[in-house]
């Protein structure tokens, strides 16, 4: 009896350790799975950036808010994700389709009012010309709402930074010039 015992208890240990060793393996699938996602947007330079584990996915082109209403600076997070919005501004209301302000899809942040979307001005990209939200191409906001999800991190940069340096490319006097030229720009 004792040597069945014996045996229950080894076999006991062996299988907690195949548990431990499958649970642990599950663990490091679903993490790779899940790897950080961040959006970097750099307002100086009228970027945006797709950052997954620290190496840069995509960049886009955007519109940024104009000085008169300017982007907003932080970390923040997308909390909406919606197709063919409906755009809602002063007793007006413009459904989905081409005069549509938002474009064809708009990411919402944790900071109301404020997102990142598509556009019915497209020659604003490039430029300080939104109200404040952070404006792609149409094509553009599509792609990148299929690259992110609800949850993930919005970073919305004021000012360069050595991470913006890294990602935009360093600013020399030719390129800050040309930045400038865009910041008075309007819709």
């Amino acid at each position: 009896m004792q040597r069945v015992e014996d045996q229950i208890r080894k076999m006991a240990a062996f299988t907690g350790v195949l548990l431990m060793a499958t649970a642990e393996a599950l663990a490091q699938e679903n993490q790779a799975g899940t790897a950080a996602r961040r959006v970097v947007v750099s307002i100086p330079d009228r970027k945006l950036a797709v950052v997954e584990s620290g190496r840069v996915i995509k960049i886009f082109s955007t519109a940024v808010g104009a000085p008169e209403s300017p982007s907003p600076s932080g970390v923040f997070q997308i909390v909406t994700s919606i197709s063919d919005p409906t755009w809602y501004s002063k007793g007006k209301v413009v459904p989905p389709g081409p005069s549509n302000p938002l474009g064809p899809h708009w990411l919402g942040l944790n900071l109301k009012g404020y997102g990142i979307h598509g556009t019915s001005n497209p020659d604003s990209i490039g430029h300080n010309a939104s109200h404040g939200c952070i404006r792609l191409r149409n094509r553009d906001i599509r792609e990148l709402a299929k690259m992110v999800k609800v949850g993930d991190q919005v970073e919305l940069h004021g000012e360069r930074t050595p991470e913006t340096d890294q990602i935009f490319g360093v600013v020399t006097a030719s390129t800050q010039a040309g930045a400038m030229a865009g910041v008075g720009a309007s819709q």
